[in-house]
């Protein structure tokens, strides 16, 4: 009975299944590779990626930088790295006909800018390597069997029996949790990542589709920081500032129920005393102008009009009438803008959560269960999340990779 079952048709298993075919192609086994889809279409995260252009990976070389891109799971998946990273990411899809680029962030993208370059290469590796691939499919059970391998229930109502069985079923859902513990592994309870936050701090809402190139933002209750790109919305503020600081803080801000202050620096570069004299300068060299109508550099002018009318300022106020009580509200309001955030909303529909199987359950070299001989595991099925541009496909191609040829023995 060498067959091997992958239940989830998406990034992790379709790259599995494919590293395990080829795999065993070249080691001379025969093994049957079986994917498994629930729904009834494959690779449905890899279609939205990127706004339909798939964000591969990331333009990264150090793995040990990689790591530092995943909140959780990094610092395990060095090794996992070191095997197959970015560069082989690129090598792999190179070698099959897809060429990716790198956009000045580090992002990777196929130089045709569509995921269905991505999903015809998978679908053509898969088909071509003998993958049986089943649509309208799903693992209801899975039961270990005494002498090795298990048997499996259908959700079509088939059995099938299997020597390795790979479950790269996504994100947490339900049934894949119930089935999880089913085989005795623990899972880390899982909550919302890469989310943006809602504010309903009436001037921002005049601010909707005003992005600030580089912000810092504070969370206080988790005593972190984050820099990076801020774009106002129409519901609070989203961005890559805001969500590497929900990556961060997923658990904390969970358990906060997503209420709690977030303060802004919208000049992170500058000092106080040096945006102060500016300021300063202005009354002295432009005394009839209006404060609102001339903004600190780089900030947009609709921002800067807003901050100034925050900071109390009447738009009346010229430069030159300008108390310097007022000016150093104006400082303190550009360096530390207070808001308080009132929930959250998920980043588009690339949804991602953190939590799943705990690591220490599973052999990062092999992605084989520590408790369940030929049980494996690749994928956001794991406990392992990362920030956005490609890091959590990155993960799935790493996983998936290993548990491939690690089943293909």
């Amino acid at each position: 009975m060498n067959r091997v079952v992958i239940a989830g048709g998406g990034a992790a298993g379709f790259f599995a299944a494919i590293a395990c075919a080829q795999a065993c192609a070249q080691n001379g086994t025969k093994k049957e590779i079986v994917l498994l889809e629930r729904g009834a279409a494959f690779l449905t995260k890899v279609r939205i990626s990127g706004g339909g252009r798939c964000n591969v990976t990331h333009g990264c070389d150090d793995f040990r930088e990689l790591a530092t891109y995943y909140p959780r799971g990094g610092r395990a998946l060095l090794g996992a790295f070191r095997q197959f990273g970015p560069a082989e990411t690129e090598a792999w899809f190179r070698e099959r006909g897809v060429r990716l680029k790198t956009e000045p962030d580090g992002r990777m993208f196929p130089v045709t800018d569509s995921s269905e370059t991505i999903i015809d290469c998978f679908l053509r590796e898969a088909r071509a390597a003998g993958v049986r691939l089943n649509l309208h499919c799903g693992l209801n059970a899975a039961n270990p069997r005494p002498g090795g391998g298990f048997d499996l229930l259908l959700s079509d109502g088939r059995r099938m029996e299997c020597s390795e069985l790979l479950l790269a079923l996504g994100g947490c859902r339900p049934e894949a949790v119930a089935l999880v513990k089913s085989l005795g592994h623990t899972i880390e309870p899982p909550v919302p990542s890469l989310f943006t936050f809602r504010i309903e701090t009436p001037w921002l809402r005049h601010l909707a589709g005003v992005s600030v190139e580089k912000v810092e933002v504070t969370v206080p209750d988790l005593k972190r920081r984050e820099r990076g790109a801020l774009l106002a919305t129409h519901w609070g503020v989203s961005g890559p500032a805001i969500l590497k600081i929900s990556a961060w803080g997923a658990r904390k801000l969970h358990d906060l129920d997503y209420r709690f202050p977030l303060q802004v620096n919208w000049l992170p570069d500058r000092t106080r005393e040096s945006i102060e004299a500016e300021l300063q300068d202005r009354a002295a060299t432009q005394p009839a102008g209006l404060v609102v109508k001339t903004p600190v550099r780089p900030l947009p002018s609709r921002l800067w009009e807003q901050l100034v009318l925050a900071a109390g300022v009447a738009p009346e106020t010229r430069w030159g009438a300008f108390p310097r009580t007022a000016l150093r509200k104006l400082v303190e309001t550009l360096v530390c803008t207070q808001w308080t955030v009132s929930g959250k909303s998920s980043h588009k529909a690339e949804f991602v959560t953190c939590g799943g199987v705990r690591l220490k359950e599973v052999d990062l070299k092999t992605m084989q269960s520590r408790r369940v001989p030929g049980l494996f595991f690749a994928g956001e099925l794991l406990d392992i999340d990362g920030l956005t541009g490609g890091f959590n496909f990155q993960a799935a191609w790493t996983t998936g990779w290993l548990a491939g040829h690690s089943m293909s023995l």
